[in-house]
């Protein structure tokens, strides 16, 4: 079964499943994930850890024999594989094993990077639909994000005002791991008093941390002023353009094709799924922005794109920014 991580608690509650997959890019949400379930299985008895990296060195024989040598022994314990590409590879066949005959005394967690959707159309990962647990974490939309860090103080007995809490979203955004050692210190700082805006001024430092994804996100939902803050951090950090370059040209010419050829009359999710958009916050953005946009302006747009491309190998006079700003004010026109 799929849950989400507000629902794992909940769920932790009720019994525990002899795998679990915690899958995202979201290190600190992974790892409270990740943390609720090690702990609900130390108080059921898996005190004992065994712990694999899948990288092109870990050899799957060794994690077959430790999963045939559990049964040998009465201890109970937990076999945690760490996954940083997002697929099992060679162990696929290991795994479905597991999950045919699942063992009393293993708890096996699988800490994965996002899935593909290649991988969620395996043996092994539909075999873990009926019997495990798989908990998919989602970055936090920047439109939920002061509301997630409001809940995290309230959660700490933080008091922050309208103030406060503003300053320190716009501070944070982006950044959850951040945000939570901030709050960490302010509590410490508080002593149990209303934190307001000049207690941040002194205390919080701008820890903003925006990828090419998050601005092109926000390039397609036409948040100019959020999307002109994203380039500047990536400018002064000195980030290759080029990257996000590539993800906004595949976009705005799947918004082309969605608007122009001979799908204009489809159904804008449905013609997503066809051409592999599966998460829900890019195709979400993809249908808002088929909706709002005109051929003219994605055209102007595609256009920008080979400026940019230009400007950023040093054909140009003016900087592969310079034209990204221009842009995110194309695509915020109505």
């Amino acid at each position: 079964m799929k849950t989400n991580p507000g629902q794992l608690p909940q769920l932790l509650q009720k019994g525990l499943a002899p795998v679990y997959l915690v899958s995202g890019d979201e290190p600190l949400l992974v790892q409270e994930c990740c943390d609720q379930i090690r702990k609900a299985a130390r108080d059921a008895g898996f005190h004992d850890r065994l712990t694999f990296h899948a990288d092109q060195q870990l050899d799957w024989n060794t994690v077959a024999e430790e999963f045939s040598a559990m049964s040998l022994f009465s201890d109970r314990r937990r076999i945690e594989i760490r996954l940083p590409t997002g697929k099992l590879g060679n162990g696929r066949q290991v795994m479905e094993r597991v999950l045919a005959q699942p063992s009393d005394d293993i708890i096996v967690l699988l800490i994965s990077a996002r899935l593909d959707a290649a991988e969620t159309r395996r043996k092994w990962y539909k075999a873990l639909q009926g019997t495990g647990v798989h908990v998919p974490v989602w970055p936090i939309d920047a439109d939920k994000f002061p509301g997630w860090l409001q809940q995290r103080a309230r959660n700490q007995g933080l008091s922050l005002t309208r103030g406060a809490l503003t300053m320190l979203a716009e501070r944070l955004e982006g950044n959850l791991l951040a945000a939570s050692q901030e709050l960490d210190r302010l509590a410490l700082l508080s002593s149990g008093k209303t934190i307001d805006e000049e207690m941040i001024e002194q205390a919080v430092q701008d820890s903003s941390r925006f990828n090419g994804f998050e601005l092109v996100t926000e390039l397609l939902s036409g948040r100019a002023p959020h999307a002109g803050k994203i380039i500047g951090v990536l400018q002064q950090e000195g980030e290759n353009p080029l990257g996000l370059l590539t993800v906004l040209s595949r976009d705005l010419n799947l918004l082309l094709e969605l608007k122009t050829g001979a799908n204009r009359n489809e159904n804008p999710a449905a013609f997503l799924k066809k051409r592999g958009v599966f998460q829900p916050q890019r195709a979400r953005a993809l249908e808002q922005a088929a909706r709002r946009l005109n051929p003219v302006q994605l055209h102007e747009a595609v256009k920008l794109c080979s400026q940019v491309d230009r400007a950023a190998k040093g054909f140009d006079e003016l900087s592969p920014w310079h034209y990204l700003r221009d842009m995110s004010v194309l695509l915020a026109t109505r």
